[in-house]
């Protein structure tokens, strides 16, 4: 692994970084194919729009040019970028004008079974609620507790991902994944404005739906939904689609819609 602090080769930040200390900051995992980040516009909108709602400075051109740049001594990986509100002494109050920090992590392309993708996978159903805060709804910011204690729930491998749900048993999204339903052709997805982190391949097959002449919906998914759908898949911006084949009592067999956006998912992860 080799990282980079503010366009620098460097494997340490300081201790009083707002990112450590309050998790104050949001965060980026870009795959990197070919020396190429991925769906590199998409995240850098998904950044820009965490940074401006938690109102911390960011040049975004600065940032998508550091990163193509990292990306390309990777060759192949996964670049995790960071960014901060900097460092600042002890105490909530943000420094005025303090230079954001960012920081750029590289690890392996994951290993997942090519079963995952071809039978699908099993979701644990996680206890685990996710709390509503709007202010936050949609950003991946860097307070992932909630998915710390979700992902504790199982060990081993018969799960690949869990389903997490609020508190009013809202079905939101996997553990690290955004999570899709398909009933009567029509494509369906947890509406974010409460909780949840909008990602950035969501966004993209949500927007290439109407080009394939796919209906969609962003609305409230209540649990008895899931019972009742034709489909179901999850996806990420590192392995694509997944489709998932049950979740506690319920089972489905990878169908026609979820094979066909698995092929667009496919096709933006390598262009």
């Amino acid at each position: 692994m080799h990282s980079w602090v503010d366009g620098q080769p460097q494997a340490a930040v300081n201790l009083q970084n707002r990112g450590l200390a309050y998790g104050d900051g949001v965060f980026e995992t870009i795959a990197v194919r070919h020396g190429r980040p991925s769906l590199l516009g998409e995240h850098m909108a998904r950044l820009a729009l965490g940074c401006q709602r938690l109102s911390i400075p960011v040049d975004v051109a600065l940032v998508a040019d550091e990163l193509q740049r990292f990306a390309s001594q990777l060759g192949a990986g996964v670049a995790k970028l960071i960014l901060t509100r900097g460092d600042s002494q002890r105490g909530y109050a943000p420094v005025a004008d303090a230079p954001a920090r960012r920081i750029l992590q590289a690890s392996p392309l994951p290993a997942y079974p090519q079963s995952y993708g071809d039978q699908g996978v099993r979701l644990f159903l996680c206890k685990t609620r996710l709390g509503e805060q709007p202010l936050l709804a949609g950003l991946k910011h860097l307070n992932r507790l909630e998915q710390v204690l979700a992902r504790a729930e199982w060990q081993g491998s018969e799960h690949a991902e869990g389903l997490m749900c609020d508190g009013h048993d809202r079905i939101i999204e996997g553990v690290y994944s955004n999570l899709f339903l398909v009933r009567d052709g029509t494509l369906l997805t947890a509406d974010l404005q409460r909780c949840g982190v909008a990602g950035v391949m969501r966004a993209a097959l949500l927007q290439q739906a109407p080009l394939l002449g796919i209906p969609s919906q962003v609305r409230d998914l209540p649990y008895h939904e899931l019972e009742q759908a034709d489909e179901v898949f999850v996806c990420n911006s590192v392995y694509g689609i997944w489709p998932v084949r049950s979740a506690g009592e319920l089972n489905w067999s990878p169908g026609p819609l979820t094979r066909k956006l698995q092929a667009v998912a496919r096709t933006l992860l390598e262009t």
